[in-house]
């Protein structure tokens, strides 16, 4: 019989100085824990959490390293409790209320944006659908008109800029990654339908029901207990990627985002304001624990009353291309959900890329700079990381990517040899 998890502590050298990494592994699953701590002495990590449930057990749950802040007189250190902002790890979290709606008949997913939103069915988007929205195909990745500095903390701005904006795609025909757009579309349907913001609709119908410490709109209450993030510094002579060429560029979309959607990922995801905006694509704030325990409640016939056919569809790749028009490599999603992408290049492979290295029957979402949280249904297996530090790449680094592959190692090694 599986044991459960058991208290684990370790003491790391770090380029930042001594830190404990503490928590429960499970007999079997060490290979996590030493891939975590690896982290911090190879990796440069600096503060992160990783968790994971197997068949509906806690296996491994951790965390260590440093809270940075500048403000601090002495060091502070992550604890169980510490929570930080996870980018685009947001976007399932904001899926799941679009699905639940559906599924009370509150929505249809094919059917168009418009017939909610009349403003919206203007300049070339009449025939946007929910689907599309989630699955990246919509057309909208990026807002040309000039927006203002701190656009992603004003909704009800987002949502008349969108409403007037004309796409860059042609709708349902073109597979490119919106960093954030999407959120406030789906965001707008929601306070449409429901009458109550993204924010509070995910507290009050999934976060409460599930018992979660997750937020898409951070209570002032909570602020003491945030890690704020650390950006990634690129190194000088890293190499051009199809991406950075494509910046160089004044009329490209990848140019129109990175200059174009004011200073909250540069400055406003470390501040109050920040944090209590609800972005539906980036804003949330969790830990790993809560994270996974987000995908683990995506089970037919659970707490979240989701039925089969709809946990189905959250791995049915609904949206592929070889090229996304947005990140410029090979990308594959399903409603909300990002799928298996393999971009590791070589013989009979896309060009290489970043990766997103799970299995193919499982769905989930990375965040920038790697976080990361999905389900594998048949492995039975739910599993998130976070952290502040971020790291290069739009997929997974090898932070994030080593966990994933330490989990099945060990998942592989305790299965009944035939």
């Amino acid at each position: 019989m599986a044991k459960d998890a058991a208290p684990w502590t370790r003491t790391l050298e770090t380029q930042d100085g001594p830190v404990s990494v503490s928590g429960r592994v499970a007999p079997g699953f060490e290979a996590v824990a030493d891939a975590f701590c690896d982290n911090f002495t190879i990796r440069a990590e600096a503060g992160a959490a990783v968790h994971a449930q197997h068949r509906g057990r806690e296996v491994v749950s951790l965390s260590g390293g440093r809270i940075a802040s500048p403000a601090d007189a002495a060091p502070r250190f992550w604890s169980d409790d510490t929570i930080c902002v996870i980018f685009s790890a947001t976007k399932p979290a904001t899926a799941l209320c679009m699905h639940l709606l559906s599924q009370r008949g509150q929505v249809d997913l094919d059917a168009p944006v418009g017939a909610i939103w009349p403003a919206f069915a203007a300049q070339g988007k009449e025939q946007i659908t929910l689907r599309m929205v989630l699955d990246h195909s919509a057309g909208i990745p990026v807002l040309s008109e000039p927006l203002k500095t701190d656009c992603l903390c004003d909704h009800a701005y987002m949502a008349e800029r969108l409403a007037a904006a004309t796409p860059v795609f042609a709708p349902g025909r073109t597979t490119a990654y919106h960093p954030v757009t999407g959120g406030f579309v789906l965001a707008e349907v929601l306070r449409r339908v429901d009458g109550r913001s993204l924010g509070r609709f995910f507290a009050e119908e999934i976060a409460e029901p599930l018992g979660l410490d997750f937020w898409i709109g951070l209570p002032d209450a909570l602020e003491a207990r945030v890690a704020p993030i650390r950006h990634f510094v690129p190194q000088k002579g890293g190499g051009s990627t199809p991406f950075g060429e494509a910046l160089r560029d004044p009329g490209s979309p990848q140019s129109r985002f990175f200059f174009n959607h004011g200073d909250w990922m540069a400055k406003g995801v470390n501040t109050r304001a920040g944090r209590r905006a609800e972005i539906g694509a980036a804003s949330g704030v969790t830990n790993a624990r809560n994270l996974a325990a987000l995908f683990e409640a995506m089970r037919p016939d659970g707490l979240l009353g989701l039925d089969a056919e709809t946990v189905a569809s959250f791995a049915q790749a609904t949206s592929a291309t070889h090229r996304d028009g947005m990140l410029l490599q090979p990308t594959r999603f399903g409603p909300g959900f990002m799928l298996r992408m393999d971009n590791r290049g070589g013989p009979g492979r896309a060009p290489r890329g970043d990766s997103f290295l799970i299995p193919p029957q499982a769905f989930g979402h990375v965040g920038a700079g790697g976080s990361f949280g999905f389900r594998d249904p048949v492995a039975d297996l739910s599993m998130a990381y976070t952290m502040t530090q971020m790291g290069p790449g739009f997929l997974l680094n090898p932070r994030g990517q080593t966990l994933i592959d330490a989990a099945y190692r060990c998942i592989s090694a305790a299965a009944p040899q035939p």
